[in-house]
């Protein structure tokens, strides 16, 4: 049957009105003088004469073909897309830290060493975790895991849960993430059980990590050790950082003066690992991972579907 002009006007602001802006059938009806069935014949109207067509992003679709592309762009040897049920933050980190807790009983042998960070990801990671079966597995720090804030970074959290998960106890490395000056970390390195505890995160089998964005909120800048200047300079020159190296849009350090003076893991030391696993996801750390990546600071990535269709796409 073919629609009058005054039939498809009609259905137009209908449909604008259910469609765009979200109102209920009855208030549509309350809007324009009208039955709600007529209203409800009108919306199945816009359907039939595709006025209306309806089109389902459906994010599990070819996530395989994602997988496969994204390891040949990045030279990865292993990536695992987290299904996504929605797009916010807290439902991404459950679905980041459930398939990285499954990855790693796949992964974790006897005897095998893991470097692990601290954070709200690896928090999520720590929640998912499942009673080892290996034996005599090694647990350590990967970067300075002391505050000077009021911030909560999830360290103590995260340790007791992965010494409960593999049956150890975790080497810590009780420094500032971020010293004031250069000469004075040189001289805590020096320490004999600090020099011990890095040595150990340098010869890891598996680094655990995620990277950081530069927004204000980022967990780094609420630490305490950055003032104004030093977060502007890293908002200018900087994408994000991993592990506390803040990287520029290449991959390459931003700023080498502020590294120096900064209690992690160097970065080439990721590139050796058997298993240097990027954890993370969210439309916000975009930009870092793709610059870790590039930078070649992972051999493994674990994502959310969005950004790995995004990275594809960059």
């Amino acid at each position: 049957m073919a629609l009058s002009k005054k039939q498809i006007e009609r259905i137009l602001a209908i449909s604008r009105y259910y469609y765009q802006d979200d109102l209920s059938q009855q208030e549509i009806a309350q809007k324009m003088n009208l039955s709600r069935p007529t209203v409800s014949k009108s919306l199945q109207l816009a359907r039939e004469n595709n006025i209306v067509t309806i089109t389902i992003q459906d994010p599990f679709e070819n996530t395989a073909v994602i997988r496969q592309q994204l390891q040949e762009k990045y030279h990865l040897k292993d990536v695992v897309i987290a299904e996504q049920a929605n797009y916010d933050e807290q439902g991404i980190l459950e679905q980041l830290g459930a398939v990285t807790a499954n990855y790693l009983d796949q992964i974790v042998t006897d005897g095998v060493t893991i470097g692990i960070n601290w954070g709200r990801t690896m928090a999520a990671v720590a929640n998912h975790l499942h009673p080892s079966h290996s034996q005599n597995v090694r647990l350590v720090q990967l970067k300075g895991s002391v505050t000077n804030s009021g911030e909560d970074n999830f360290s103590a959290a995260i340790t007791q849960k992965f010494n409960q998960a593999f049956h150890t106890q975790a080497s810590l490395l009780p420094l500032p993430i971020i010293f004031g000056d250069a000469k004075v970390k040189q001289l805590a390195m020096r320490d004999q059980f600090i020099h011990q505890v890095v040595s150990q995160g340098n010869a890891a089998d598996i680094a655990l990590y995620t990277v950081g964005t530069t927004r204000p909120t980022a967990m780094l800048f609420q630490s305490g050790y950055l003032d104004d200047a030093q977060i502007h300079q890293l908002q200018t020159t900087a994408v994000g950082d991993v592990l506390s190296h803040y990287i520029t849009a290449a991959g390459e350090l931003a700023v080498p003066e502020l590294d120096q003076r900064t209690v992690a893991i160097p970065l080439p030391q990721l590139a050796k690992k058997r298993y240097a696993i990027l954890i993370a996801g969210g439309q916000a750390k975009l930009q870092p991972i793709h610059a870790a990546l590039v930078g070649g600071h992972a051999n493994v990535l674990i994502v959310d579907q969005a950004v790995a269709k995004a990275l594809v796409a960059l």
